[in-house]
């Protein structure tokens, strides 16, 4: 067994690479850009929920509020006429304002590295393989990188070609975590 205060140089390193290639994929790769198709007749469409004022948070359209309602005819008509919709309100500037964001994405790193490192240091020993070192911890690191993606276009119908896109990310991820795991595992 092995100590995640060991592991500490290889989960730090890990989230920085992390960290500088997903920053290079979203500002300088291309294959994200059409991720979200633009709503036609933008400006009218932001004018129109503007008077609602509504708070930062996930919303659905029609929102059925408990399983009694979804039976009832007035909740049938208003999914049958449509549009259905699943929407995330953000705060005014979160586009502009991004460093809050950076620092849950370099946390949300720094945490997948300590999962990483908890169950590799369980499973394996010092002075372990470098493949074996990267098969387990890659793979920890792809689960929590990637798999959770899925429920997205399952459930809600998002994109399944943006949400393979960022598993494939995902995994891009997890190579280079799992990669600063085998080069700086303990001896």
């Amino acid at each position: 067994m092995i100590p995640i205060t060991t592991l500490w140089l290889p989960i730090l390193l890990g989230a920085i690479l992390v960290f500088v290639l997903s920053a290079i994929i979203h500002m300088l790769l291309p294959y994200h850009r059409n991720d979200f198709r633009k709503v036609p007749d933008e400006h009218r469409v932001m004018e129109a929920l503007r008077p609602f004022n509504l708070p930062p948070g996930d919303y659905v359209l029609p929102h059925a509020g408990g399983p009694d309602a979804m039976k009832s005819e007035e909740f049938r008509q208003k999914v049958e006429r449509g549009p259905l919709a699943v929407m995330t309100i953000m705060p005014p500037n979160s586009f502009s304002n991004m460093g809050p964001t950076l620092v849950q994405w370099f946390a949300f790193s720094l945490l997948v590295g300590v999962v990483a490192a908890y169950v590799a240091g369980r499973m394996l020993t010092p002075g372990a393989e470098y493949l074996d070192v990267f098969r387990l911890t890659g793979t920890v690191a792809f689960a929590s990188y990637s798999m959770a993606l899925m429920q997205r276009p399952i459930w809600y119908k998002s994109s399944w070609s943006a949400t393979l896109k960022s598993m494939f990310d995902g995994l891009v991820y997890a190579a280079l975590t799992a990669g600063a795991f085998g080069w700086l595992w303990p001896a």
